[in-house]
């Protein structure tokens, strides 16, 4: 493979060139991957060791904080490793793998996302009927089609990468391997992998947005019509997490996928990569038992739990 593509390393250009602005981008990123890693760790531990939480809503978020730890574990690690360094290379393999599994998380991430959306609206608008509608064969299809299909999806791009060359520029204007980076520097034509790029990736973000909007439109109204205030708060305060979870994650990949190609910069694109990547990430688990009393609960008598058999 190295022979066809004519490098055996890249050079992530990163965040910035400047020593000094390395060492404070270092810090962050090092303070923001541990509050993220903590968080979605506590919130599986939590979820995984409470039977009160042993329920469908629970499962879905136990998953979403699973692939968020994994999400951001494909590219802040090997950023944080560069910087340490003083270092900007990783291996053609390293780089493939990280392209691999930065797709297969993120658009996982955005499927479970809509697939959470549905949970919701079938527990706020047809309640009656949730345990009849989602029983245990369509939870494990509803977990098992975000895993399969996004990394059936990301092989596919993989593949496709693999077949380009890379001549004598091997500098990736990114902080990590991103797929429309590799494309741009490869000496080879790449129009087939543009294509696969708008044909693979880009309806999953729609598909799964809109499933979002059409599944909180009857929430709306069905809370709406909710006559006491406390019930439309509890009612909201429920869905109000996921929302901003999802405004978040979803706003940020529009605005970088789905803008003219004129109006992008590498800048820009990494600045937007890093709020979606890196920043939404971070505060997920905070945000879900902030709003939720049991999880509070969980969280509580698991923290107590450790802090007894310390003691």
């Amino acid at each position: 493979m190295g022979n066809q593509t004519g490098v055996l390393n890249f050079l992530l250009l990163g965040l910035s060139d400047q020593p000094e602005q390395q060492q404070l981008l270092f810090r962050l990123f090092l303070g923001m991957y541990f509050i993220a890693t903590l968080g979605n760790l506590l919130t599986i531990l939590a979820i995984c060791f409470d039977s009160h939480l042993y329920t469908l809503m629970y499962f879905f978020l136990a998953n979403l904080s699973f692939l968020d730890l994994c999400f951001t574990s494909t590219t802040i690690p090997k950023m944080l490793i560069n910087y340490s360094l003083g270092s900007n290379a990783i291996s053609y393999a390293e780089c493939l793998a990280q392209m691999y599994f930065y797709i297969a998380f993120g658009a996982s991430d955005s499927i479970l996302l809509s697939v959470m959306a549905y949970d919701h609206y079938l527990a706020v608008c047809h309640p009656l009927h949730y345990c009849t509608i989602m029983t245990s064969c369509l939870c494990a299809l509803l977990v098992a089609v975000p895993w399969v299909s996004a990394h059936l999806i990301s092989m596919v791009h993989a593949v496709m990468i693999a077949q380009l060359s890379f001549c004598t520029n091997n500098k990736i204007p990114h902080f990590f391997c991103d797929i429309n980076a590799l494309i741009k520097i490869s000496c080879s034509d790449a129009h087939v992998n543009e294509i696969l790029v708008f044909l693979l990736t880009g309806p999953i973000v729609l598909i799964s947005f809109t499933c979002i909007l059409v599944s909180y439109t009857p929430i709306v109204f069905a809370v709406w019509k909710v006559p006491s205030a406390h019930g439309k708060w509890k009612a909201f305060s429920t869905c109000g997490s996921h929302l901003s979870v999802v405004s978040l994650f979803f706003g940020t990949i529009i605005g970088v996928y789905f803008n003219p190609s004129s109006t992008h910069t590498a800048q820009k694109d990494m600045i937007a990569t890093v709020i979606y990547a890196v920043v939404t990430p971070t505060p997920n688990p905070f945000i879900y038992s902030l709003w939720n009393k049991d999880l509070k609960r969980a969280l509580g008598k698991l923290l107590d739990l450790q802090c007894f058999s310390k003691g």
